[in-house]
């Protein structure tokens, strides 16, 4: 039997918000394409677990090597992470493409850009290497702190601009749609008055439901804030995605509780300028394999 093809991270935390929001497991699946049983055991981990990260494996360890296991000319490599792509978000993101490829540097300029994250404590934050002499791999510069059963984590919503950095906010609970609503009221006018943006700037955010619920596009209408239209499953799209390596700086301090993770405000505030102002300005490169690749990923 081949083997089923695993959700991506993002959607199984989207399957959880829906079903804190009271939708139904037909309605989740129906509406992220996933099969009833499947969301039923994504939603049963969470409660049992709360989280829905795959869990360890019973078994001893496989000893061989893999050298030597994979086609010539190959290296082992870990496998990079991209969303998981269904006809429609390709259609989707082939039109966002083609209707700003031509867009001037300027209207990307005047966008304050925004996105979550999580970063753990004791976690695998990412994937690293270190140069160690003979007889040293346990030394502890060579090797990085864990704890059996993970050592919890923060969210982190940040924004930022052409112009540099906005406002990095540290949320110690499970993020929901009326405390997403309440960072938005006390840190989007703030950071856009700190980054000096132009008349009628336009805010993006990604389509993660606490993002399209009701009452947060009430309050964004209400609020007079253009808003992007943005494609689905498009975290590469997004130029904030480069400034989250924050999170490597953070584990190199190597933090030893929840509270000195907040140390990620301090490397926040230390991106250059220089770079916010270079990703915001090759914008459209990102835009090109998009419409060259008709919409999915670069390969």
């Amino acid at each position: 039997m081949a083997k089923t093809k695993e959700l991506s991270k993002d959607t199984r935390n989207k399957i959880v918000d829906l079903h804190q929001a009271g939708k139904t497991e037909s309605a989740i699946g129906k509406q992220l394409g996933v099969k009833k049983s499947t969301v039923g055991a994504i939603i049963r981990k969470w409660k049992t677990y709360k989280t829905t990260d795959n869990l360890p494996r019973s078994g001893a360890p496989r000893k061989i090597s893999p050298r030597g296991l994979g086609p010539k000319d190959s290296n082992l490599a870990v496998p990079d992470v991209s969303p998981l792509l269904k006809p429609v978000h390709v259609q989707a993101r082939l039109k966002f493409a083609r209707a700003h490829s031509d867009d001037p540097e300027e209207d990307w300029e005047n966008v304050i850009w925004s996105d979550e994250t999580k970063i753990e404590l004791f976690g695998k934050n990412s994937n690293c290497c270190v140069w160690r002499r003979k007889n040293a791999v346990l030394h502890p510069k060579n090797t990085i702190p864990t704890v059996k059963h993970g050592g919890g984590n923060i969210m982190l919503w940040g924004c930022f601009s052409a112009k540099g950095p906005g406002r990095l906010i540290c949320v110690k609970e499970r993020m929901n749609g009326a405390m997403y609503r309440e960072i938005l009221s006390e840190n989007l006018l703030p950071s856009a008055r700190a980054l000096k943006m132009k008349h009628g700037w336009v805010f993006q955010h990604d389509n993660d439901p606490k993002h399209t619920a009701r009452a947060t596009k009430e309050w964004l209408r209400k609020k007079h804030f253009k808003v992007l239209e943005w494609p689905s499953q498009s975290s590469d799209l997004n130029p904030i995605e480069n400034l989250w390596e924050l999170k490597v700086r953070v584990a190199q301090r190597q933090p030893q509780n929840i509270t000195a993770l907040e140390i990620c405000e301090e490397e926040w505030a230390k991106i250059p300028a220089t770079v916010c102002e270079s990703l915001v300005k090759n914008y459209r490169k990102r835009l090109t394999p998009v419409i060259a690749n008709k919409g999915k990923t670069q390969v």
